[in-house]
């Protein structure tokens, strides 16, 4: 029998607005959205936003098999289960050896740039290479990708799937190994794109859902094994007067991520735009740093700084609980993320974040690709 709307811990005032809307039951809630509810009730979206929180979420908890533990593990199992896990390649190596072996899986991992500099481009490249077979030492997974700005261009996602399933052949075929090559029958440029689940949201109220709504995509499609927010900032840049409601929506969709890559074993890479701060005391400089507030950079485990240096891309680790800070080269080919040689030491290299510095937007940009809702 389904639950009745009174009993669940919500307002009264928005018990009588559900009421005199026809929303008695959990299941009149079915397939609802927040900016439907919101238009119907004539309510607030974050309030419809609650409400379903409230009513999906007991629904789940509800139907969802109890633990017989108390989700506690030793230290020793959570390091043989980090151990076994595994990472998600960027076809470039130093930035995966920076890394530890690539983007780990159950963390979240922050890219930060200016325009032009290539995290749509990181973004993409890692929901192809998240599906590489495992005989070739991938995942064999899936990607689900929520575009927030528009800037998903699904024939550079054709380039780069192209480039890796053609690297993938040539391995399998030099190396003549059966497993391989029967892999490749299934590893196909075709494949490879529809295992990219694309969301293309348009405001903060639709990301939100969004990743309410998460948990229960990701049970139907358990390979999904990556998630990628281009971009996290976007959606919270503009239009918000209520800078308390912005930092609690941004806290509460941090912890669903943490959830979500705990749970499903899944990688969490967001994409997070700069902005311009000004220097202390009134001395007039700026410099570029994440955008979000200073509170934001605890919302990620690991955080990568993309930067332009004397015309060429690097990227610097700036945030990782075991690895040491590193600075390296990568370019943006046709193929996608690549090494690059430069001739300098490249580990002393620091970002210009000045505001008229290599960082800045138009410094050595590529033409970018109108955004486009």
């Amino acid at each position: 029998m389904s639950r009745h709307v009174g009993s669940f811990p919500l307002p009264p005032y928005l018990k009588n607005k559900l009421l005199a809307g026809g929303f008695s039951t959990a299941e009149d809630f079915e397939d609802v959205k927040p900016v439907e509810l919101s238009k119907e009730l004539k309510i607030a979206p974050e309030e419809a936003l609650e409400i379903l929180r409230v009513v999906v979420g007991d629904q789940k908890d509800a139907t969802s098999p109890s633990s017989d533990d108390d989700g506690m593990k030793t230290a020793l199992d959570m390091l043989q289960e980090e151990r076994e896990q595994g990472s998600i390649v960027t076809f470039c190596a130093a930035l995966d050896d920076i890394l530890g072996g690539g983007v780990p899986l159950t963390k979240i991992t922050e890219f930060c740039g200016a325009p032009g500099v290539g995290k749509t481009q990181m973004g993409m490249q890692l929901s192809v290479d998240v599906q590489i077979p495992a005989v070739f030492g991938g995942l064999g997974g899936e990607a689900v990708y929520i575009d927030t700005e528009g800037s998903f261009m699904v024939h550079r996602l054709e380039d780069m799937a192209k480039a890796a399933v053609e690297h993938c052949r040539h391995i399998a075929t030099v190396e003549n190994n059966r497993d391989q090559l029967e892999a490749m029958g299934d590893f196909t440029v075709e494949n490879v794109l529809s295992r990219v689940h694309v969301y293309r949201v348009h405001d903060w109220v639709e990301l939100v859902a969004l990743i309410n709504i998460l948990p229960e995509f990701l049970q139907q499609h358990p390979k999904v094994q990556l998630l990628v927010m281009d971009s996290i900032a976007f959606p919270f840049r503009h239009d918000f007067e209520d800078l308390s409601l912005r930092t609690r929506l941004l806290n509460g969709l941090a912890q669903s991520c943490i959830r979500l890559a705990d749970s499903h074993k899944a990688a969490i890479v967001l994409v997070n735009q700069m902005t311009t701060k000004m220097g202390h005391a009134g001395d007039g400089h700026a410099h570029l740093v994440p955008a979000l507030g200073e509170s934001w950079g605890h919302a990620s485990t690991i955080r990568v700084l993309l930067f332009w240096e004397a015309g060429h891309r690097y990227a610097r680790l700036y945030k990782s609980p075991t690895r040491e800070e590193a600075t390296v080269p990568y370019q943006v080919t046709v193929a996608g993320i690549r090494d690059a040689l430069v001739p300098n030491n490249t580990h002393n290299v620091a970002p210009d974040t000045s505001k008229e510095g290599g960082a800045g937007p138009d410094s050595h940009n590529e033409r970018k690709r109108p955004r486009v809702s």
